[in-house]
């Protein structure tokens, strides 16, 4: 196993957190010559990018945020050489420095460098580096994103599905956890995964009050 220096470590976690900065939804309505922060729901997200320049657009956006995510997340795994290692097999310090890149990625995003510190809600993102860190996460976030499926599909409302998929992701890593290894040693896949659940309920604090007045915008229709 390549061990890397606390200097490596600082590098890379810097690194993603401006991977994660660069602000996807703006760059591609600025080609359309639209400033996103001043349309729609005013989030630089892919919901808001496919809500006003097409879901073709929308799409792009998503898996551009993804990357963000996903790249780094991989390039730590294998310079570190933590990919085919179970759980038990990778010390505690690793899984928390690993996991500090993920959370790099997702700050970046959600307070971007490039956006004085605004940005968006993360949840592209997350799924990115999370599903990129095999196969710890990769099967909790499945788990989280079959919940967000099965939301969007029953509620049409993309924002509770967030809020959904961020609380099972919690609950699926708990029990992957419980399963694999012990939480003394693998405390910090719990303990990032509910601050993400925080993160992303904090950031949908004003979708949380519209869907409780039942104003929160719904795919392929309007609110009643």
């Amino acid at each position: 196993m390549d061990i890397m220096t606390n200097t490596q470590w600082i590098i890379y976690i810097f690194a993603a957190y401006v991977a994660g900065s660069i602000p996807f939804g703006v760059l591609i309505a600025k080609t359309k010559g639209i400033n996103i922060r001043e349309h729609g729901s005013k989030n630089i997200g892919a919901t808001n990018v496919g809500r006003v320049l097409g879901k073709r657009l929308g799409i792009s956006c998503f898996f551009l945020d993804v990357l963000k995510g996903v790249i780094p997340i991989l390039v730590v795994g294998y310079a570190a050489s933590l990919y085919g290692k179970s759980l038990n097999e990778i010390g505690t310090t690793e899984i928390l420095l690993w996991i500090c890149v993920a959370l790099a990625a997702l700050l970046g995003h959600m307070y971007s460098l490039f956006l004085r510190f605004g940005g968006g809600k993360g949840v592209a993102t997350t799924f990115g580096g999370m599903i990129a860190m095999w196969p710890f996460l990769t099967l909790p976030v499945l788990v989280a994103f079959a919940s967000w499926i099965i939301t969007v599909k029953t509620t049409k409302l993309v924002s509770l599905a967030s809020l959904v998929s961020s609380f099972v992701l919690f609950i699926a890593t708990a029990v992957f956890v419980m399963v694999q290894s012990q939480i003394q040693h693998a405390w910090p896949l719990l303990a990032v995964t509910f601050l993400i659940s925080v993160m992303v309920f904090w950031k949908h604090r004003s979708n949380i009050k519209r869907i409780m007045r039942g104003e929160e915008p719904k795919i392929g229709g309007t609110t009643k």
